[in-house]
């Protein structure tokens, strides 16, 4: 026992480093998840941890853009909302955990498990049969399912969304997975395949899950049945509410809140001093318009800055075998959101309710 209790606080003391900041932490999986599977914490750990990395980087530039306190998941938190964007953080937190789970099995990394070869031999399709080494989606959703669903606690409506969405997440791991082939046949000629199923790059999951968040559905509810709680009346509305929900659809149960405004208890922090794009090479749209979304139609002001950035320039190859660079600084152009001088007309600025981010 005394043993056991090392191991659990050695692992979380090096893990909760990763996610410091962060209620939801490898303390939490480690206190719910069965201590048979302690050898995975640290991908699970990983796994949330490359969710919300994920998260940041699809919200780099919208007005909620995937804050520290977006970790709070479990419902007993004070994280109570069930909002767009919370749904998100659900779906790409639960994907990072299965999808690291599964990564780290089928690489060996696990003694339990290993290639997915259920399928191997039979025929595929025309021309290709099942074969090779196929990522073990089964076990990444299993040990993940262990973890990160047994966090929600709660019976009510939110934490029934929570649980959705989780799997929503884990469905877009298997729904973004890639067939991997390889040819055999006389003189190259590939007169059959073998093929097996490989995961995606986890930018293709974050970029499937955004379009799932663009496309989120807002349920509808009888709030009278709902303040009822756990009881009989409460999870008939919300099973009759989830009998029309597909179950690759993101949902969420409020509209979003003003992120332009700083809002302490809520752990948004506005748009105030936020860096937008003005220029640059390869910019979307979407990026083009930061300033925009982010300055302008938040009551704000575009200012520009001259930054000086230093960067490795002039590298030079030297036998053998060192690289040398010259130390180069040149001034940048950064935009950033702040204050007007005076009062902005109360038309200038566009709350940004709903599905404005």
């Amino acid at each position: 026992m005394k043993r056991n209790t090392l191991l659990i606080l050695s692992i979380t003391g090096v893990y909760s480093a990763i996610l410091h900041t962060a209620a939801w932490s490898v303390n939490n999986f480690l206190m719910t998840g069965p201590k048979a599977y302690l050898t995975f914490s640290s991908s699970v750990a990983a796994g949330a941890h490359s969710g919300m990395e994920e998260c940041k980087f699809q919200f780099g530039w919208e007005r909620w853009n995937c804050p520290e306190s977006a970790l709070q998941l479990s419902t007993h938190n004070r994280l109570r909302s069930a909002t767009r964007e919370t749904s998100f953080v659900h779906a790409i937190s639960s994907a990072g955990v299965m999808y690291t789970l599964t990564r780290n099995c089928s690489l060996g990394d696990f003694e339990s498990c290993g290639c997915d070869d259920s399928r191997n031999g039979r025929v595929g399709g025309r021309g290709w049969v099942w074969g090779g080494c196929s990522d073990n989606v089964e076990f990444g959703e299993k040990v993940s399912k262990l973890f990160v669903d047994a966090l929600e606690t709660g019976h009510d409506t939110r934490a029934l969304i929570n649980l959705h969405n989780n799997e929503v997440g884990r469905l877009a791991v298997k729904d973004t997975m890639k067939r991997a082939c390889k040819c055999h046949g006389v003189s190259g000629s590939c007169s059959i395949q073998t093929c097996w199923l490989q995961l995606a790059e986890f930018r293709e999951v974050g970029n499937y899950l955004k379009i799932k968040y663009d496309q989120a559905h807002k349920l509808e509810m009888d709030k009278r049945r709902m303040r009822a709680g756990n009881s009989a009346d409460s999870r008939g509305a919300t099973a009759e509410t989830f009998h029309h929900i597909h179950a690759t659809e993101l949902v969420f149960l409020e509209d979003s809140p003003d992120y332009c405004t700083r809002n302490a208890s809520l752990g948004h922090h506005g748009t105030e001093g936020r860096e937008c794009l003005q220029t640059g090479r390869n910019l979307s749209q979407w990026e083009k318009r930061s300033c925009r979304r982010l300055c302008t139609e938040c009551g704000l002001r575009v200012e520009e800055r001259r930054t000086e950035v230093v960067a490795s320039c002039n590298c030079k190859f030297h036998w053998c075998c060192t690289v040398r660079c010259e130390q180069c600084r040149t001034l940048v152009a950064k935009h950033f959101c702040t204050r007007r001088d005076s009062a902005a007309p109360s038309h200038a600025r566009q709350r940004s309710r709903g599905h404005r981010r």
